[in-house]
């Protein structure tokens, strides 16, 4: 009934040539785009960070309301589609199993939606915003203490769980269901399929998987770029490595040749088996720091963290900062929900890619609540830590991710009191900083081949490799030419038409799912079922 073959016109997709495997179009306006961005960039990179900011400015400032209604909306839906009576419908034909176990698969959605992020802003954001939020004010609750510890984790988890990753379910749920139940390309243009019908072939779908293309592109340099901070860090405090821009350069270059290598040998194997020991090991210094933490403290701010957390969520979500001159939601949230919805196109992407075989409800269920939950027990356990040591042993933590973002979970190490587990614990928490850029990295790339080849989930190798490398080639060029922050900011930019592409994707699956399973189709089914007890 709505298991449907859609073949994309004839020509899409090069059969000779050196594009063979690909879409020729949006190949060669890929690189173009790419190109033209990075020249932009870094010719004036002053001139073309201020042109980005200006352009994040007026969204941030003029249309936050827009970003917190549209995040709100995604959150609302997926719970919708959680309790709907479309629950059992499969992202697949009827007899598709999955391709990977629940262990693998809720291990590979961590590589793709959080990753090393966690490691380092699981310290550096609540000691933030353990100084100065709105929320301490609106409350009555003096900076710096317990109480404004426990509003600091209740931010941070706010911004890292359930209305983020609503927008990884949108767009993941929508991609598995257009492509596997009915038969489109696993492509971002097909998400559009109930809107623009066969035109997802031509121009108009050839837009939408461009602004993907940027999105994974731009937001894996960036990030790499940007994220290698935390690893020159730890290098650093090892004394293995001075924190300098050529060593910087050399990072980059290790990773982006480690996840390509790990792209190229595909989604069952190195992008599999790198999430799966990511996670064991990141399940091991999570226990090194509940363990060596201030335990009690740390248990009761997960506690009373989870419970703050869940009751203070949907008005949250709803807030909307009324003093112009406060900055502070522009900073944090608006700012969050930005690289979030720039972030949807590649993450969503990949889940889908890896979620054939799921049920609805199933997919809903894992891909929203257990990352949500995974994150409470994180950031409650780091940000705990970091809490705990600061105010009981006078770490420095505060002052330290002040002066570095990216020193703050070496200084809470070093707080814990054991300086023989100093060196051991720093390592392990520098090789899970690469290893999990590495997830990020792989599974990024076949994100954009998988795009630029209409759907193929297997892409020929040598694109795998080209898009591999220069994702790290631009990450190299912009962190040379101090382009990074600017690239970033543009990457926010760049999220506001897929925003805008998340409402209608929303319309477009409800309308679908509505028509493909009528309520009278559910209603003879179960008086059949009746019948036949």
């Amino acid at each position: 009934m709505s298991e449907e073959t859609h073949t994309p016109p004839e020509g899409l997709v090069a059969k000779s040539g050196f594009f063979a495997g690909s879409n020729t179009i949006m190949s060669i306006a890929s690189m173009v785009m790419i190109v033209g961005f990075v020249a932009f960039t870094i010719w004036d990179v002053d001139y073309s960070g201020a042109v980005f900011a200006q352009g994040k400015d007026f969204i941030i400032n003029t249309l936050d309301w827009f970003y917190v209604f549209v995040v709100t909306v995604a959150l609302f839906f997926v719970f919708w589609l959680l309790v709907s009576r479309f629950g059992n419908v499969k992202l697949g034909k009827d007899d598709d199993e999955p391709d990977f176990s629940t262990f693998s698969w809720i291990c590979m959605l961590f590589s793709a939606g959080l990753g090393s992020g966690l490691i380092y802003w699981g310290v550096a954001e609540p000691m933030y915003h353990i100084q100065d939020n709105p929320f301490l004010t609106h409350e009555g609750i003096k900076p710096g203490g317990v109480d404004a510890a426990g509003v600091a984790l209740r931010i941070t988890i706010f911004h890292w769980g359930l209305h983020g990753w609503a927008l990884y379910v949108l767009v993941g749920l929508s991609l598995a269901y257009f492509s596997y139940r009915k038969g489109l390309p696993l492509s971002l243009r097909s998400v559009m399929y109930p809107i623009l019908k066969n035109k997802v072939y031509g121009p108009w779908g050839h837009a939408v998987d461009l602004i993907g293309v940027f999105g994974t592109i731009f937001g894996l340099a960036t990030s790499l770029g940007l994220g290698v901070a935390p690893i020159a860090a730890g290098l650093e405090n090892l004394g293995w490595m001075s924190d300098t821009t050529t060593n910087h350069l050399i990072l980059i270059a290790i990773i982006t040749a480690l996840g390509t290598g790990s792209a190229v040998s595909g989604v069952g194997k190195g992008v599999r088996i790198l999430s799966e020991c990511n996670v064991w090991a990141s399940l091991v210094l999570l226990l090194i720091f509940l363990v060596l933490g201030p335990t009690a403290f740390i248990l009761g701010m997960v506690i009373s963290g989870a419970g703050d957390y869940i009751w203070n969520v949907i008005p949250m979500g709803f807030w909307i900062d009324t003093e112009p001159e406060r900055q502070w939601q522009s900073w944090w949230t608006i700012f969050y929900w930005g690289w979030w919805i720039a972030w949807c196109p590649f993450v969503g992407l990949f889940i889908a890619r890896v979620s054939k075989g799921r049920t609805l409800r199933q997919f809903c269920f894992c891909v929203l609540l257990v990352p949500t939950s995974v994150v409470v027990l994180w950031m409650g356990v780091f940000g705990g830590a970091a809490v705990g040591v600061d105010l009981f042993n006078a770490a420095g933590v505060v002052d330290a991710v002040n002066a570095n973002y990216a020193d703050g979970v070496f200084k809470t190490v070093e707080g814990f009191g054991y300086e023989s587990l100093v060196t051991p614990i720093t390592i392990l928490i520098t090789i899970l900083l690469v290893s999990w850029f590495v997830t990020s990295s792989d599974s990024g790339t076949l994100v954009m081949c998988t795009m630029l080849s209409m759907g193929d989930e297997h892409p020929p190798i040598k694109f795998r490799l080209f898009w591999g490398i220069t994702s790290g080639v631009v990450a190299g060029v912009l962190l040379l030419a101090g382009g990074l922050s600017a690239l970033q900011t543009a990457s926010i930019v760049a999220g506001l038409p897929i925003a805008v592409m998340l409402l209608l994707m929303a319309y477009g699956l409800a309308k679908t799912l509505h028509e493909d399973f009528p309520v009278a189709d559910v209603e003879d089914k179960r008086e059949l079922e009746y019948l036949s007890r």
